[in-house]
């Protein structure tokens, strides 16, 4: 019997050793798997850690750019407000002005807009009571100058101020109103440029 015992005991020896190189090949196995496994955890994490910074850069990005956007426009309005601001005191300065100072002015109108034609001009009721003396040979003047003759209408005409002009039906606004609303944008770069340069 003791050839027997010997025998399975050989035999319990080899598997034992036969055993315990398949559990040391498949630990080592085990271990690879679980290093790569690991790398690539790693390789991941510093992935979407890189991914995340550059997310959270760009957010801070969009976010300077947006107040810095809120922050120009702002400026922009307050800027757009000054500047009508000081359109409306012009308009309100020259709507104010006296007599001798408002009819100068619609003479200097006059000689830039009279067209080359016979034409009739046309004042508010306000306006024609009080035309200074000889403002009718003076606007014949002007018009005379520009190749054209006027002729100041007696019926007065549905306006705030300034004049319309007349010729063969077609009428040329040119109130104060209409002739800031003209050149507002030309008016009110060189606002700008006086205010803000």
């Amino acid at each position: 019997m003791a050839g027997l015992d010997k025998m399975k005991s050989q035999i319990l020896n080899e598997a034992k050793a036969a055993a315990d190189a398949k559990t040391a090949k498949a630990n080592a196995e085990a271990e690879d798997i679980l290093s790569q496994a690991k790398a690539e955890a790693e390789k991941r994490q510093s992935s979407i850690s890189q991914k995340s910074a550059s997310e959270v850069a760009n957010y801070k990005e969009r976010v300077v750019s947006s107040i810095d956007l809120q922050r120009r426009t702002k400026i922009l309005g307050a800027k757009q407000e000054m500047i009508a601001a000081v359109l409306d005191k012009a308009y309100e300065t020259v709507t104010s002005l006296g007599d001798k100072e408002y009819f100068e002015l619609i003479l200097k109108m006059l000689g830039k807009y009279a067209l080359s034609q016979e034409g009739e001009i046309f004042f508010s009721a306000e306006d024609l009571k009080r035309l200074p003396a000889g403002f009718e040979q003076d606007a014949q003047q002007k018009a005379q100058a520009n190749g054209g003759s006027l002729k100041v209408a007696r019926k007065g005409m549905n306006i705030e101020n300034g004049f319309v002009l007349v010729y063969g039906g077609i009428e040329e606004n040119c109130t104060l109103r209409a002739m800031f609303d003209a050149k507002r944008d030309e008016l009110a770069d060189k606002v700008h440029r006086m205010l803000f340069s």
